[in-house]
């Protein structure tokens, strides 16, 4: 961001993230006028979402914001989605794969996101009682399991946005008030949020499951 002016270079990357998201920053960077050093902090999408993806983005921000001595902030993926969706009571909720969802709800009070529910995993037919009506789906888990999470919440939608995205502009739009209040981290404290701490099970673990 430069004054008023958001500068964003947004794609569906699939595997190909860690070959884009360096030259793709140096161009942002050209196409304003600005080297590194000139920004006042990096934000980035830590998570929850895939490893690979969360991985990559907090250790691009820890390796710029070393080399530029700059501070981070690392904004939950699930809040991002609240805040691109443009609406104030949000159902946050991202395809985890392997039959599970990320999910939270948030309300915005005068401009400021609060956590009704804390981002957690969650089977999409066992996600959290929600109270209250006007609440608005968003995220990728809502395209996978539609039918089911709308069960869950029943009558208290008022909308779904199934392929809302956690959006760079978004991200940025959270991290703001963290670094004009002198609230950001260190780069050496760029973190990834894992909810799932186990992916897979070492060889063993499978076998003797099998056995049980």
């Amino acid at each position: 961001m430069q004054e008023d002016r958001i500068s964003t270079f947004d794609v569906l990357a699939g595997q190909s993230h860690s070959q884009l998201i360096l030259p793709q920053i140096q161009a942002l960077l050209a196409a304003a006028g600005l080297q590194l050093q000139d920004l006042q902090g990096i934000a980035f999408g830590a998570g929850p979402g895939s490893f690979t993806g969360v991985r990559i983005a907090a250790g691009v921000a820890q390796g710029l914001g070393f080399g530029a001595g700059l501070p981070v902030a690392g904004i939950c993926t699930l809040q991002a989605l609240a805040e691109a969706s443009g609406a104030d009571k949000v159902i946050a909720c991202l395809d985890a794969r392997m039959g599970e969802v990320y999910h939270a709800a948030y309300v915005k009070n005068a401009g400021v996101w609060q956590t009704v529910i804390e981002p957690g995993l969650y089977k999409p037919e066992a996600v959290p009682a929600i109270e209250g009506s006007d609440w608005v789906g968003a995220g990728s888990g809502w395209q996978t399991y539609g039918e089911v999470l709308r069960h869950a919440h029943q009558e208290q939608l008022q909308d779904v946005l199934p392929e809302l995205l956690p959006s760079a502009s978004a991200i940025l739009r959270l991290a703001q008030p963290l670094f004009v209040s002198g609230k950001p981290l260190p780069a050496a404290e760029a973190m990834p949020i894992y909810i799932r701490n186990r992916v897979a099970l070492k060889t063993a673990e499978r076998e003797q499951g099998m056995r049980l």
